[in-house]
C-alpha cells in the first residue's frame, strides 16, 4: 500500500483534488439560485449529488490504482459489450434530458452512458492493439474491426441525439489509431475503408438528417457567431449571457457567490457555462489559471504517456489525454461562440455525476500507469547492476 501511493505523480493527485473541491464550490454558488427557482429543490441539491459522485469515484480510484493494467484484458470485452447494451437500451427506458435521450434514471442519481463509453473504448482500444502489434502477421481485419465497434458507438450517441459526445468517441478513436506503430501500408488501406464508410455516412445524413437533427440543433450548427445579434434566438441567447458574465467579472470579480447571470439568465450556469460564471465572480485572472492548470494536467499526462514502455500503457494514457483535451476545447470554444454549442461538460468544474466519475477514473488509471513506469525503471536498473 505503501509503496503504490509513493510511486504516485504527486503533481496530478493535488491538481484533481484541488480542481474537484473547486468545483464543488463552483457548483454550489452557480447552481444555488436555479435549484430554487427553477427546480424547487434546495439551494445545496447540486452540490449534494456532486459530492457523492466524487466520493464515489475516489473510492473506485482508490481501487484502480492496485490493478496492475495488464489484468484490464480480462474484462474489456465484457466493458464493452456491457455499454454497447445499455447505449441500445437507452431507446427503450432511458429519460430524455436537454432534447437527448441520453439518461438512465436511478432515483437520487442519473448515469449517462455516453460518458462510460468513452472510457471503455479507450481501454478497449489500448488492449486489442496491444494484442494484435505482438503478432507477427497484422491483418486489414484485425485493424478495421475495433473501428467498426467504435462506429457503432458513434452512431447509437448520435441518435440520442449527442453530437458533442460522438464527436469526442470520433476523436478518440482517430488519434489513437493515427497513433499506432504499425505499417503506413496498413493505415492507408484502413483509410480508404474509413474514406468509403465516411462519404456513405455523409450521404445517408443529406437523405436523412432532417428527422436525426431537431430544429434547434442546426440552427445551432448554422449560426453560431455573432451570437449577441441573436440575443432573443435559441442560437445566441446562452452565449451572449456568458459573454456578459465574463464582462462583469473584468480582472478580479464580482466576488464568490455574487453572479447576476445565475438568476436564470444562463440556464445551465452549473453546468455547461460553468466557465463565464467562474469569471463573473472571480475575475478573468481566476479563468486563465483555471485554464493553465488544465494544461499543466494535461501536460503530466503525456509526459506519463511518454515515458511508457508498453503499447497497452501507451495508448490508456495517450487516449485519456486525447479524451480530457477535447472535453476542455469544446467546452470553452463553445461558450466563447468559437464552434456551434454541442453541450460538452468541463472536467471536474462542470456539474454531472457519470461525467466527473468517468474523468476521477481516467484519471486514476493515469496514475496506476505512472506506478508501472516507475516499478519498470527499477527494474531495469537492478538489472543493470
Amino acid at each position: 500500500m505503501k509503496k503504490v501511493f509513493s510511486n504516485l505523480n504527486f503533481v496530478l493527485l493535488l491538481l484533481m483534488i484541488i480542481y474537484s473541491v473547486f468545483g464543488l464550490l463552483m457548483i454550489f454558488s452557480a447552481s444555488s439560485v436555479a435549484a430554487v427557482l427553477r427546480y424547487q429543490v434546495p439551494t445545496n441539491y447540486f452540490f449534494v449529488r456532486q459530492l457523492m459522485w466524487l466520493v464515489l469515484a475516489y473510492l473506485g480510484g482508490m481501487v484502480i490504482i492496485h490493478i496492475p493494467t495488464k489484468f484490464y484484458r480480462f474484462f474489456s470485452k465484457i466493458a464493452m459489450f456491457a455499454i454497447l447494451l445499455l447505449l441500445v437500451f437507452l431507446f427503450v427506458a432511458g429519460n430524455i434530458a436537454g432534447g437527448a435521450q441520453s439518461w438512465y434514471e436511478f432515483g437520487f442519481l442519473n448515469f449517462q452512458p455516453t460518458e462510460l463509453a468513452k472510457l471503455v473504448l479507450i481501454v478497449y482500444l489500448a488492449v486489442y492493439y496491444h494484442r494484435i502489434a505482438s503478432r507477427k502477421k497484422i491483418t486489414l481485419w484485425n485493424l478495421i474491426y475495433p473501428l467498426l465497434l467504435s462506429g457503432v458507438i458513434f452512431v447509437l450517441i448520435a441518435m440520442q441525439p449527442d453530437f458533442g459526445g460522438a464527436f469526442i468517441i470520433f476523436l478518440i478513436t482517430a488519434l489513437i489509431f493515427f497513433s499506432l506503430p504499425i505499417a503506413k501500408r496498413h493505415k492507408h488501406t484502413v483509410y480508404k475503408v474509413i474514406i468509403i464508410g465516411g462519404v456513405l455516412l455523409f450521404s445517408v445524413l443529406l437523405l436523412f438528417g432532417k428527422n436525426i437533427l431537431q430544429s434547434y440543433q442546426v440552427s445551432r450548427i448554422l449560426n453560431f457567431t455573432n451570437p449577441c445579434q441573436r440575443y432573443n434566438d435559441d442560437t445566441g441567447y446562452q452565449v451572449c449571457n456568458g459573454y456578459i458574465a465574463i464582462h462583469n467579472g473584468g480582472l478580479t470579480g464580482v466576488g464568490l457567490g455574487n453572479s447576476t447571470q445565475k438568476y436564470l439568465y444562463l440556464p445551465e450556469a452549473h453546468t455547461d457555462f460553468i466557465f463565464p460564471i467562474i469569471c463573473e465572480e472571480l475575475g478573468l485572472i481566476v479563468g486563465i489559471l483555471v485554464v493553465c492548470g488544465y494544461f499543466v494536467m494535461l501536460f503530466l499526462i503525456l509526459n506519463i504517456a511518454k515515458e511508457t514502455d508498453n503499447l497497452r500503457n501507451s495508448i490508456l494514457a495517450y487516449g485519456i489525454f486525447v479524451y480530457l483535451l477535447a472535453h476542455i476545447l469544446i467546452n470553452l470554444l463553445g461558450v466563447l461562440g468559437l464552434i456551434p454549442l454541442t453541450g460538452v461538460p468541463l472536467p471536474f468544474l462542470s456539474y454531472g455525476g457519470s461525467y466527473n466519475l468517468c474523468v476521477v477514473l481516467a484519471l486514476f488509471i493515469v496514475q496506476r500507469i505512472n506506478i508501472e513506469n516507475k516499478e519498470s525503471k527499477l527494474r531495469k536498473k537492478i538489472e543493470n547492476l
